[in-house]
Formats: structure tokens, C-alpha cells, sequence
């Protein structure tokens, strides 16, 4: 395994952008590097720790993911070699394993997102509500239980620091326009659909997930950013799976166990976390990994 990565360099590029996990340079006027670091947020704050080979879980299960729903819907990639575009070994290390050249694309301002099951917030909007993101449920069901169909339930997109805020279709479709609007949900609904129905073969429950979406210069939709991660979706064993329980999900809930018990208060620094939980936390990655690809 390579050295963690907690930030990338390099020179060589234009610089564009770091967000919460991914680095981002300009490659030339079409195309884009994306470095999928081994940063983790918790709690919408960076942790100063990195998770040793989390990036490259995401970029490998994205690929897996990418290739495997070509058939819905076409993705950001470029099929450019991500090292062909750096220029020293030491920027090639960086970018080893753990980067995209994709198209240069216009990102969507909305989050899709899909649920199966009821976990998470949209549990806690159903006992008060009886209903997700408006969406209405059935009466007397459970924690983790799974939904009588997938609901696309997207949401906003927040500045960094601040929270995403879930909005209905209506408002999504005053964002992106109707027609646009209906393209989303029903690539969101296809992905999710036939993601879930693998998965499950490979042991692995889709409780929910995120897609972000983008447009070319004709208006024509993409998948872009990464898919089907343990960083943009819920994961659960399915043989620990029951019905009124939030099942142990593959991600980094050991973290965010470890750092509800640490009295932290949830604002910038964050602490130190120990090594015992980052191993952890990377060997619950690497099993997603190897469930869902057999790598």
C-alpha cells in the first residue's frame, strides 16, 4: 500500500480546488484531474488524520461502479492515464491508483439522492413527519426497514461549513428545469436500482446513496464525481441485517464513534484519532471493496 496521501501537490498542474476528500487540477481546456485523496470529514469538519488507502478504495470501486452502470447513463471519464499527465515520479506517486482524468463537464446544483431503506435522517424525518423529505410512508414502520420502492429525495448544495439542505422534486425542478429534473431522478432511480440488486448478491445492502450529475456543452447528462462509495452511501452487511436495528455499516462509523466518545464539540481543530480506529476504519473500506469487486 502506498504512503496515506492527506493532501496532493502538484506543480505541474493548475490548481483548481480541495474539498473535503478530493483535490481537483486543470489537465487543459477539456479535461480535469481529479486526486481522491485519504482525508476524512466527519461531522462537516476535515480530520488532520488521514485514512491510510482510502482514496484508492474510492477510485477502484468508482471504476468498478462506472464501468459496470455504462449502461444507463455515460460518466465523466476520459479514458486518459492519470500518471500521462503529471510530470515528475514523485507527482506520478501521488495520482497512482487514486485519480481520474475526466471531461470537463458543468456540475448539477442539486445532490441526488436515493433511499431504500429508512435509516439516517430520513428515519428521524419519519417519527416526526410520517413522511421523507415530503414523501409520504406507510404508517408503523421501522428503523432500517426497507421502503416499498427506492425515493429519490435530492438536496442542496451547501457552501463549505455549512449543512445540504433537502429539497422536494418540485423545488428541484425550479433549480434544474422540468425536464432536466425528470432526467436525474430517473437516471438516480436506474443506478440505484440495478447497484442494489448486485450488491446484494455480494452480500452487501444499498441502505442509500449519493449521485452528482453533470452537463456537457449541448445539455446531454453525465455521472460524474464518484459513485457508489463507502463515502457517498450507506453499507450494510446484509447477514447483519434486521429489521428495527441500524445495522454496523462499512464506513467510517468507527470514527465517528470513536470521536462522539472523545467530548470533541464538533467544531475545526479536530482531534488526533488514534491508529487503532483509522486501521479499522481502512479495513472496513478494503472489505467493501473486495465484497463488491473481488479485488
Amino acid at each position: 500500500m502506498n504512503p496515506a496521501l492527506h493532501e496532493s501537490n502538484l506543480t505541474s498542474l493548475k490548481f483548481l480546488h480541495r474539498g473535503k476528500v478530493r483535490d481537483l487540477y486543470e489537465v487543459d481546456a477539456d479535461h480535469l484531474l481529479i486526486v481522491q485523496t485519504d482525508r476524512l470529514s466527519a461531522f462537516d469538519v476535515i480530520l488532520p488524520t488521514p485514512i491510510p488507502g482510502k482514496g484508492e478504495v474510492l477510485t477502484a470501486v468508482s471504476n468498478f461502479w462506472f464501468e459496470k452502470l455504462g449502461n444507463i447513463i455515460p460518466n465523466h471519464l476520459s479514458g486518459i492515464d492519470p500518471e500521462s499527465v503529471v510530470k515528475t515520479d514523485a507527482e506520478k506517486a501521488q495520482v497512482r491508483g487514486r485519480a481520474f482524468v475526466t471531461k470537463k463537464l458543468k456540475p448539477l446544483p442539486i445532490e441526488a439522492i436515493v433511499r431504500g431503506y429508512l435509516a439516517g435522517s430520513g428515519w428521524k424525518d419519519y417519527k416526526k413527519t410520517g413522511a421523507v423529505c415530503g414523501i409520504q410512508l406507510p404508517a408503523g414502520m421501522q428503523e432500517a426497514q426497507k421502503l416499498p420502492q427506492a425515493i429519490f429525495t435530492p438536496s442542496t448544495k451547501a457552501p463549505a461549513g455549512a449543512h445540504d439542505e433537502n429539497i422536494s422534486f418540485e423545488e428541484s425542478k425550479k433549480i434544474l428545469g422540468a425536464d432536466m429534473a425528470e432526467q436525474v431522478k430517473n437516471a438516480t432511480l436506474a443506478l440505484y436500482t440495478q447497484a442494489a440488486d448486485y450488491a446484494l448478491t455480494r452480500g452487501i445492502i444499498i441502505a442509500d446513496t449519493k449521485f452528482e450529475f453533470g452537463t456537457d456543452a449541448v445539455g446531454k447528462l453525465y455521472l460524474i464525481d464518484e459513485a457508489l462509495t463507502p463515502d457517498s452511501s450507506r453499507f450494510w452487511p446484509a447477514d447483519q441485517y434486521k429489521v428495527g436495528t441500524n445495522p454496523p455499516s462499512f464506513d467510517k462509523q468507527f470514527v465517528r464513534d470513536w470521536l462522539e466518545s472523545s467530548g470533541w464539540n464538533k467544531k475545526p481543530p479536530a482531534p488526533q484519532v488514534p491508529a487503532d480506529v483509522l486501521q479499522k476504519t481502512a479495513d472496513k473500506y478494503r472489505e467493501a471493496q473486495r465484497l463488491l469487486t473481488g479485488a
